[in-house]
């Protein structure tokens, strides 16, 4: 519906019984991890760096609560107010969006601002620009490990399509084991 690769969902799940979100707390990343705590988080699930990569297109449709991410516009260290990764203007926009955040916890912002409700490779190509929302989303385009993942999928549409979809039916099933009853 919104432009995406094709990939086969088998029915059945084998993580778990039933679909709580506390099995998810401590399970997926969060908006800070570092990407050493990412990396180990899906390697610890027998997921490769770059299926990782993969996995975090994702992130080219929804969004996100300006909650998630406002340190990094108003409190981001002592010097610095903004992460200097964010584009400026991308920031400045940003700042108009959540400006209220924390009086109302529904604000929110497209996780791709160019294209949010298309499933493409603009995701990875607004990475590049400093249009990373999240910080975990930004490190990407920064670390040795995932940055040319990041400028393939970039470059490679049909790339990204193809290894977003082999990942999903590896997450699909494999799951995600959290070590809780019935799972």
């Amino acid at each position: 519906m919104v432009g995406g690769p094709f990939y086969t969902v088998k029915l059945g799940r084998k993580d778990s019984l039933e679909s709580k979100i506390s099995a998810a707390e401590g399970n997926i990343p969060r908006a800070n991890s570092s990407m050493d705590e990412t990396i180990k988080m899906f390697e610890s699930r027998k997921f490769t760096v770059q299926e990782m990569v993969a996995l975090t297109g994702a992130h080219t449709i929804g969004f996100s609560h300006c909650k998630e991410f406002a340190y990094r516009l108003y409190k981001y260290d002592k010097n610095t107010p903004t992460d200097p990764a964010y584009n400026p203007k991308y920031a400045a926009a940003l700042k108009q969006v959540c400006g209220n955040y924390s009086k109302d916890e529904a604000m929110s912002a497209f996780n791709d601002v160019m294209t949010p409700s298309k499933f493409d490779n603009i995701y990875y190509k607004n990475l590049q620009r400093g249009l990373g929302l999240l910080e975990s989303d930004n490190v990407l385009v920064k670390d040795p490990r995932t940055k040319p993942f990041v400028e393939l999928y970039a470059m490679n549409q049909d790339a990204f399509f193809r290894d977003f979809g082999r990942a999903m039916e590896k997450l699909g099933t494999y799951g995600i084991k959290t070590g809780r009853k019935g799972e």
